[in-house]
């Protein structure tokens, strides 16, 4: 079935539709994303040097003078290894190719790259025993930071006549993976693909509200591929996002490619894998079948490695950094409540194991007795009990709670190997007690001071959201992903959301 009043061809070429989109794409009416077209690219290749020079001699240069103003040895030697590092991390983190729409840009980048530089140097710090003051090393590092940010924001600015990035999707399927696939792409905005519309297969109605411009049949037909073409035509869409099924498979879904491909369409198709990154896909052929080969989550190797000593390190500096701001947030705790300074509270770490977790007494000393009579006020949907007004925090509790100061003990226990910096929020034995399989997963890494749940919203999620991003986590994570986290955190701390 295809679009009323649209005559199709159903001879055996394609070449009427190829003349016909082409026709329809010279249009001066018809405006379209042109990205993926071949044709001259003005991309990051020709300024590369200039780019990467600039990131060298912005970081190298200031840091030298800074550190031959303080009087520290082997200033050059060590501004040059800084400076040759920082473009090494630039280089691995995508920040000389072809920006990504979803990726950080700007400031938040040019953050997290400079988190994961200050733990490279703290690893080679440690390993080199130089007598290079750390914190006179930190400091020098900061106008590269300032002017990678300015140049990055630079870039950032939009040009008169600029390509757009978005990419206009036609979604192609069944109606249950129609759905779930608008559902998904709906939901969140961390990627370039708006849908303007869906071709559904066969006459099952849909809840989605998105323009249905056409519909396929239940069985294979010769004007697949015209009724797809049409809906693009009429809707300026340049992908079509094919969601296979029984009745959208093998030899249809070959010839539908065809005649997408012939008549100057784009084509993606949807695998049902989900929560996979990009850089763990490595895609391949055998016997004319195509594979997906999917590389197994980090658990062991180089990348672990580098993950504890961050972790060890930033932890032991951060404690020697906020030593007086922790010292007057213990001052304040004890003088405005009668209780102990600390909460001390068994939780459940990697592997399900049980660790004492220590945070800041927000609440008065005997709030876990008066749990039970509040649970029927539990705002979350799931395992974890949150309420928004508690009336067991006190007063300066709720300012801890408000600002996340309350964490900072936490570092204790990243130094002592229970948590990292970053990793999904350790859970209640009670809440584990109640886990499924799935739930479970969220215990095959250390539970960490921060993560997605922090930068997301945190207790504004629902449980269902909460468990997504910790489980996308688990699969994914990386020491550059950690670090663009806790740029996020800084972010997410100062503006409070989600956090009583």
């Amino acid at each position: 079935m295809g679009l009323a009043g649209r005559p199709r061809p159903r001879t055996a070429s394609h070449r009427p539709r190829r003349q016909e989109f082409d026709r329809l794409r010279q249009a001066p009416t018809v405006q379209r994303d042109r990205s993926a077209r071949p044709g001259p690219k003005h991309g990051p290749g020709r300024y590369l040097p200039l780019v990467a020079g600039f990131d060298v001699v912005g970081l190298g240069i200031p840091a030298w003078f800074v550190l031959r103003t303080d009087g520290q040895p082997r200033a050059l030697a060590g501004a040059a290894v800084a400076a040759m590092v920082w473009s090494g991390v630039r280089a691995a983190r995508g920040r000389y190719a072809a920006r990504n729409p979803g990726r950080p840009a700007g400031a938040v980048a040019a953050a997290g790259d400079w988190l994961l530089l200050i733990g490279l140097l703290a690893v080679l710090w440690t390993a080199a025993d130089t007598t290079v003051d750390p914190a006179a090393a930190v400091v020098a590092l900061v106008p590269g930071l300032l002017a990678t940010a300015a140049l990055s924001g630079a870039r950032r600015i939009p040009r008169p006549g600029g390509r757009r990035t978005v990419r206009r999707v036609l979604v192609v399927g069944e109606s249950a993976g129609v759905e779930r696939a608008v559902r998904l792409l709906s939901s969140r905005s961390d990627h370039a693909y708006l849908v303007v519309g869906v071709v559904p297969v066969g006459t099952a109605s849909l809840t989605c509200d998105v323009p249905v411009p056409g519909r396929l049949a239940s069985e294979p037909a010769d004007d697949d591929a015209s009724t797809v073409l049409g809906a693009a035509f009429a809707y300026e869409a340049d992908l079509a996002l094919v969601v296979p099924g029984p009745q959208l498979a093998e030899e249809r879904l070959r010839r539908l490619s065809w005649g997408l491909h012939d008549g100057g369409l784009a084509l993606s198709v949807l695998s049902h894998l989900s929560e996979v990154t990009e850089r763990r896909v490595r895609p391949s052929s055998a016997a004319g079948l195509t594979l997906l080969h999917i590389v197994p989550p980090l658990r062991h190797g180089p990348q672990q490695a580098l993950k504890a000593a961050v972790d060890r390190t930033g932890a032991a500096l951060g404690l020697i950094a906020l030593a007086p701001l922790l010292v007057t947030i213990a001052l304040l705790v004890r003088l405005t409540s009668a209780g102990p300074v600390f909460h001390r509270q068994i939780r459940q770490g990697q592997h399900n194991r049980p660790f004492t977790m220590w945070k800041f007494r927000t609440m008065v000393v005997d709030a876990e007795q008066h749990k039970a009579q509040l649970v029927a006020s539990n705002e979350n949907d799931g395992r974890m009990f949150k309420m928004r007004r508690d009336p067991r925090v006190t007063r300066v509790g709720r300012l801890l709670r408000r600002s996340s100061l309350d964490e900072l003990p936490q570092m204790f226990n990243v130094l002592r190997g229970d948590m990292s910096l970053v990793g999904p929020r350790p859970p209640l034995p009670d809440e584990v007690s109640c886990y499924d399989e799935r739930e479970l997963r969220r215990l095959a890494v250390r539970p960490g001071l921060t993560g997605l749940w922090q930068v997301s919203g945190r207790s504004d999620l629902s449980w269902q959201e909460t468990v997504a991003l910790d489980l996308w986590y688990v699969d994914n994570w990386s020491v550059a992903t950690d670090m663009g986290l806790m740029a996020r955190t800084l972010r997410a701390v100062t503006d409070g959301r989600g956090a009583y």
